[in-house]
C-alpha cells in the first residue's frame, strides 16, 4: 500500500488540510494520506499550542466520513525532540509491506536540504509537494529530483494561525473548520484568550 504522510500541528485541523489530503488521495497514485499530528516539542515554549491528544481527536473528528484519510499519532511515542528520517525509519519497521511518500506544501521543500539526514530520506521516499503563493520558487535541482512530484493541487490560503487569532477575537470563521472540529473547539472554549 502506498501511504502519503501529511505532517503537521494540525492546531486546528481545517478545511484547507482536509483539502490537500484528499485531493493527495484522489489525485494521486496514493491508496491512503495519514495525518501525522505532531507532538509538542518539549524544547519549545508552549504558546496556544493544545495538548496532544486535543489536537488528534480534532483529526479524527475531521477525518471520520473520509476512508481514504488516517489521523496517526504515532509520534507522539517517538523520542523527542523528533526528526522526519526517524518517523519514517520507525513507520518502515513498523509497517514493512508499505511504501511511504511525504507530502509537503513549496515552502518545506525549499528548507528540506536543512532536515536531519535529507538525502536519505530522498533516496528512500517519494515526495508529493502541492504549491503555495508567496514563496520563492522551488530549490530547481531538488524540483528536478526524480523522487519528487509537483502536485497541481489547489492552492489554500487558510492557516491555523488565522483562525486561532479568528477565535480569540470572537469572529465567525465556521466555514474554515469542518462542523464537529467548531462544536469541538466552541465546546472546550479553546482559543478564546
Amino acid at each position: 500500500m502506498k501511504v502519503g504522510l501529511y505532517f503537521g500541528t494540525f492546531n486546528p485541523i481545517h478545511t484547507g488540510h482536509l483539502i490537500i489530503a484528499n485531493h493527495m488521495a484522489e489525485f494521486t497514485n496514493l491508496d491512503q494520506v495519514w495525518l501525522v499530528v505532531t507532538p509538542h516539542n518539549p524544547f519549545k515554549k508552549k504558546s496556544t499550542l493544545l495538548e496532544d491528544h486535543h489536537r488528534l481527536e480534532m483529526a479524527f473528528l475531521a477525518t471520520e466520513s473520509y476512508d481514504r484519510l488516517k489521523p496517526t499519532d504515532i509520534e507522539f511515542r517517538l523520542p523527542q525532540p523528533n526528526y522526519t528520517v526517524n518517523t519514517l525509519v520507525h513507520l518502515q519497521e513498523k509497517f514493512p509491506t508499505h511504501e511511504f511518500s511525504l507530502i509537503m506544501g513549496e515552502d518545506n521543500l525549499n528548507s528540506l536540504h536543512k532536515w536531519k539526514n535529507y538525502e536519505v530520506i530522498l533516496q528512500n521516499h517519494d515526495i508529493y509537494v502541492y504549491p503555495r503563493i508567496n514563496t520563492e520558487i522551488a530549490n530547481e535541482e531538488l524540483m528536478n529530483n526524480p523522487k519528487i512530484y509537483r502536485i497541481d493541487a489547489p492552492v489554500i490560503e487558510i492557516s491555523s494561525t488565522f483562525i486561532r487569532n479568528s477565535i480569540k477575537d470572537g469572529k465567525d470563521i465556521r466555514p474554515l473548520l469542518p462542523q464537529k472540529v467548531w462544536e469541538y473547539i466552541d465546546h472546550n472554549l479553546f482559543y478564546k484568550k
